[in-house]
This record gives C-alpha cells, structure tokens and sequence, in this order.
C-alpha cells in the first residue's frame, strides 16, 4: 500500500505529464498552474513529518520484536543446554550418533539409487528418442528415395518405350522402301548396326 507522500508525488508528476503545455516553441520549458502545483507541494511538506513519525514507529516497533525474538532464543538456548547436561550420559549420545549416521546413510542410499533410477530412465528416454529421431530421417529418406525410383523408373519405361516405337517405325518404313543395290542386283536390307 503506498503512502500518502507517494500519492501526492504520482499526483505532481500526472499534472505535469496531462494538464501542463510547453511553452511556444520550445519543448523543455512548460506552462504550469503556479496555484495548483503549490497546493500539492503544500500537502506534500505537512504529510512528510507524519510519515517520517509512522516509518519511525514501525522500525522501533521492529526493533522491540527483534530484541524480544533475541531474549527468547537465548532462553530457550540456555535450557537447552541446561537439559543436555542434565540429562544426557555418554552412553545416550552414542546411541544418539548412531541412530543419526544409520539414518544418513540411509538416506543417502536412498537419494543415490533415485538420482540413479532418474539418470537411467533419462538415459533411455534420449535413446529412445535418438533412435525414434534416425528410424524418422531414416524414413523419410526411404519414402523421397522410392519416390525419386519410381518416377524415374516410369521416365525409363516411357523413353525405353518410346524409342522401341521409333525404331519400329524406322525399320519398318526402311522395309518399305526398295532401294537398288548399285550393281543393279537385288537390295538386300541391312539390320540397324549396319552388317549385311
């Protein structure tokens, strides 16, 4: 909750950045209402002793807490150790040593084999997921690779098919045409490499 003071200087700073204008021509220099600004400034100078009283009393009311804080811990410091000489034999803080080094050991077993167990199931979730990660580059490379096959695949067919149909064609019209051997003879046709 903020103080009074607070207000009033958010108040001075709202009336300066809202209601006052700068001066003609020059954008440092404002224009203020001089009877506005010092009735705030006014209000400010009477709250600030009242504050000051309130923030006073609060540190000393703190300082009294604190102090009886202090009073009580070192009483309740002092019976301690009056009942630890009291009532404690040697044979007591040894028991006492014991039971406490098995419990940490315990404890200490315990907090090992979680942080082992945690680390192992770590480790098998980021192998899981490496592997998950390769077996989906690795697929999607299969999938790019059978579709790079398969079109190129029915390219091939296409062309393969093509030229038997040139070659065909050729052959066939080369049937076709009769064109006379130079010693008059008969022609003979030649197949596509050339040999008689």
């Amino acid at each position: 909750m903020s103080s009074r003071i607070e207000q009033i200087i958010e108040e001075i700073e709202e009336y300066i950045d809202r209601d006052c204008k700068f001066q003609p021509l020059s954008t440092t220099k404002i224009i203020v209402n001089k009877e506005h600004l010092d009735e705030l400034l006014r209000e400010l100078r009477m709250k600030t002793p009242d504050e000051i009283k309130r923030y006073q009393k609060i540190i000393a009311n703190r300082d009294a807490i604190l102090a009886d804080a202090q009073a009580k811990a070192d009483a309740m410091i002092e019976e301690a150790q009056v009942q630890t000489t009291e009532l404690v034999s040697e044979h007591e803080i040894m028991q006492q040593a014991y039971a406490q080094a098995n419990e940490i050991v315990t404890q200490a077993t315990a907090q090992a084999q979680e942080i082992i167990d945690n680390a192992t199931e770590d480790a098998n979730a980021i192998r899981i997921g490496a592997i998950q990660y390769t077996d989906d580059l690795l697929a999607n490379a299969e999938s790019i690779i059978g579709h790079t096959l398969d079109s190129y695949t029915t390219k091939y067919d296409g062309l393969i098919n093509s030229l038997q149909e040139c070659y065909d064609v050729v052959r066939t019209n080369r049937a076709e045409l009769e064109v006379p051997a130079e010693d008059g003879g008969e022609y003979i046709p030649q197949d596509m490499s050339g040999e008689m």
